[in-house]
């Protein structure tokens, strides 16, 4: 008990210090967003190889491999696992509709949907939305911050690190058996679902490599003006898209949502 105890304390003194550390940036200079260029372009440099090498590879055979049914159901069940993140980001928005639709996807998937392999709520047309701690920090006021590559997870700033942080902390549930000593189980699942995440985003990160002579801007001011866009729940104003960055082509831009790929 005493070392559950710990632990616990652990990780609010750690959530905490990173929160203090994201509002510090929200309220740093916005003439540039990324001021850690050199070091983000060396991680990215570092994600760029070993998503070559070894990660897109995997998740190519992966997508070869294993029938559409099969994938599909493996989407659904860690999609419907982030709806205990997303309810609870609704609440703390005050999205209270939003919770309510989003508590109900997840009861309905989790019971029809056997463990949400099935989108039984997707299949009633009930809308599924995504909110994450570094959403609800960004609505109630805190800035960016410094823009991040993270090795293999890619795209982040310091806001968004600090709500990976929060939700990995709090409301993931594949962060649950570790609590229980079941770390290898825990690590499995999160193997699995990077897997899942990188295969979804194949043809996504073929396009970046097509579309842009640097990669790595295209891919930052995508990933910004996706955040920013979902902030505002897609209504983001063209200023908060832009701050010191190269516009995008309109013509050759693909879906920010789509770009935002986890080894670049």
């Amino acid at each position: 008990m005493r070392t559950k105890t710990i632990k616990n304390y652990k990780t609010i003194i750690l959530a905490t210090c990173v929160l203090t550390l994201a509002a510090l940036s929200g309220c740093a200079t916005q003439s540039n967003k990324d001021p850690l260029e050199g070091l983000n372009r060396g991680v990215y440099k570092f994600n760029d190889v070993a998503d070559k090498a070894i990660i897109k590879p995997v998740a190519t055979a992966y997508k070869t491999i294993t029938p559409s049914p099969i994938r599909t159901g493996f989407n659904n069940f860690f999609s419907n696992l982030g709806s205990i993140t997303t309810v609870l980001n609704d609440l703390l928005q005050l999205k209270l509709a939003y919770a309510f639709t989003d508590a109900g996807r997840f009861v309905i998937n989790s019971t029809f949907g056997i463990a949400g392999f099935i989108d039984v709520a997707g299949m009633d047309k009930i809308k599924n939305h995504k909110e994450d701690f570094g959403q609800t920090l960004g609505y109630w006021g805190v800035g960016n911050g410094a823009y991040l590559v993270l090795p293999l997870l890619g795209p982040s700033s310091v806001r968004d690190t600090t709500g990976l942080v929060f939700d990995t902390f709090t409301t993931d549930p594949i962060t649950y058996p570790r609590n229980i000593g079941q770390i290898r189980l825990s690590n499995q699942l999160r193997a699995a679902q990077f897997l899942d995440k990188r295969t979804e985003l194949l043809t996504a990160s073929d396009l970046v490599d097509e579309a842009s002579l640097d990669p790595y801007a295209f891919t930052r001011d995508a990933y910004l003006q996706k955040r920013a866009s979902l902030v505002q729940d897609g209504l983001a104003p063209q200023e908060s898209t832009k701050d010191d960055f190269e516009d995008v082509d309109t013509e050759t831009a693909i879906d920010p949502v789509k770009a935002d790929t986890p080894a670049q």
